[in-house]
C-alpha cells in the first residue's frame, strides 16, 4: 500500500497578486517541499472588482472546506488588519475540524499591523494558531512582550532569495536601482532627494524606480529639483525587464521606514548588488555596516547621498559587499535553506497531532 503524501493547505492572496507573500510562496512553489507535502494554495484574494473578490472568497472557503478534513496541516499567511480579517474564517474551519495550524505573519510594522483598534484580532489569532511564524526576531519579542504568547510557540523563519538565472558577464551601467511600491513607507522621496544632492557631480549615473505607486508624485518631485534626465521611472516590472534591470544595476538601495523582511533585499542579493538600506525590521539582525550592507537611518537625506557617493566612487567597497551579498543568497537566505527550516516546522507541528 503506497502511503499518502501529508498535505498542507496554503492559505494567502491569489498567486496573480502583487508583492511580498505572493513572492514567497511561488519560491515554496519552485522547491521540492511543495511537492514532498502535497502544498495546496488557497487563494482568498485577488485584485478585481467587489463583486468579483467576493465570489472568489467565497469559492475558495468552498474549496478549504472540502480539502481541510483530508489535509495534515494549514499554513495560513496573512499581514495587514484587512489581511487577518479574511483569513479568520479559514482559521476557525480548521480549529473546528482539529487540524494544526500555522500562521505565517508577514507584518512590516507593528505599530501601523497591532494597532489597538485591531489588537484583539491578532490575540485571537495568534492564540489559535499552534505555530506562530514571523520574519525577525524583533517581531517575536514583540508579539511575547505585547501579547504575552510563548516564545515556544513562536519560529522566527526569514524570507528566501528567489532562484533566478542571470549572465553574470553582463555589463554593469551606472544606475542605482530601487524596486518596490513606491510609497511613503518605502522612503523612495527620500532617496530622489537625497541623489539630487550629488547628480550635478556624477552626470554620468541614473536613479532607477521599478514599482507601482505614486510614479507622478516622483516625476514631478525630480523636475523640481532639476534631474529628471536621471530619474527613470519603469512602473511595475517583471520576468527579463525585471531581470535586465537587476543585473545592469551597480547599486540598490531600499530607504524603508518599517518593513518585515524586505523582499527587494532578497532579490538584490540575489543578483549579488550592493545593498544601501536602513535598519528596520529584520535588517539589523544581520547587517553589518560596511561590511555586508551600507546603512544609514530612516529619513536621514543627507546620510543618504553620503552613502550613495561613497559606494559610487569606492569601487573596492562596493565588491566587497557584493561578494556579501551573494554568500546571503548561496548560504543564510538560500531557498535551500529556509524551505528546510519550514519543513522542520511542519514536522514538529504534525508529530504534535
Amino acid at each position: 500500500m503506497i502511503k499518502r503524501k501529508p498535505r498542507v493547505l496554503i492559505v494567502a492572496t491569489s498567486s496573480k497578486t502583487r508583492g511580498g507573500i505572493t513572492a514567497v510562496i511561488k519560491s515554496y512553489q519552485s522547491n521540492k517541499i511543495w511537492s514532498d507535502w502535497d502544498c495546496k494554495w488557497i487563494e482568498t484574494h485577488i485584485d478585481k472588482n467587489i463583486v468579483f473578490k467576493g465570489f472568489f472568497f467565497v469559492r475558495s472557503v468552498i474549496s478549504f472546506i472540502g480539502l481541510v478534513q483530508k489535509s495534515s496541516l494549514v499554513h495560513i499567511h496573512l499581514s495587514a488588519p484587512v489581511s487577518a480579517i479574511r483569513k479568520y474564517p479559514f482559521l476557525v474551519i480548521a480549529k473546528n475540524f482539529k487540524v494544526p495550524i500555522i500562521i505565517h505573519f508577514h507584518a512590516f510594522s507593528e505599530e501601523s499591523t497591532i494597532d489597538k483598534k485591531h489588537f484583539n484580532l491578532y490575540n485571537k489569532i495568534f492564540r489559535m494558531a499552534d505555530t506562530i511564524i514571523v520574519l525577525s526576531e524583533s517581531w517575536k519579542k514583540g508579539i511575547v512582550k505585547d501579547l504575552n504568547i510563548s516564545s515556544d510557540k513562536i519560529e522566527v523563519l526569514y524570507n528566501p532569495c528567489p532562484k533566478i538565472s542571470f549572465d553574470n558577464k553582463i555589463k554593469k551601467t551606472n544606475t542605482i536601482l530601487y524596486a518596490g511600491a513606491l510609497i511613503n513607507r518605502k522612503g523612495f522621496k527620500d532617496l530622489i532627494y537625497s541623489f539630487a544632492i550629488i547628480a550635478k557631480s556624477n552626470p554620468e549615473w541614473k536613479l532607477i524606480f521599478a514599482g507601482n505607486g505614486e510614479i507622478n508624485e516622483g516625476i514631478q518631485l525630480s523636475k523640481e529639483l532639476n534631474i529628471e534626465h536621471q530619474v527613470v521611472f519603469k512602473g511595475w516590472v517583471s520576468g527579463r525587464e525585471k531581470n535586465q534591470l537587476f543585473s545592469e544595476a551597480t547599486l540598490f538601495c531600499l530607504p524603508s521606514y518599517a518593513e518585515g523582511f524586505p523582499m527587494a533585499i532578497l532579490d538584490a542579493w540575489a543578483y549579488g548588488l550592493p545593498v544601501i538600506s536602513t535598519p528596520v525590521g529584520g535588517v539589523p539582525e544581520i547587517a553589518i555596516d560596511g561590511v555586508n550592507m551600507v546603512l544609514f537611518n530612516s529619513g536621514d537625506i543627507n546620510s543618504l547621498s553620503d552613502k550613495l557617493k561613497i559606494m559610487i566612487s569606492d569601487c573596492v567597497l562596493r565588491n566587497k559587499i557584493s561578494k556579501a551579498s551573494f554568500e546571503f543568497s548561496l548560504h543564510k537566505f538560500s531557498l535551500n535553506t529556509i524551505t528546510n527550516q519550514l519543513e522542520s516546522i511542519y514536522k514538529k507541528n504534525i508529530n504534535c497531532m
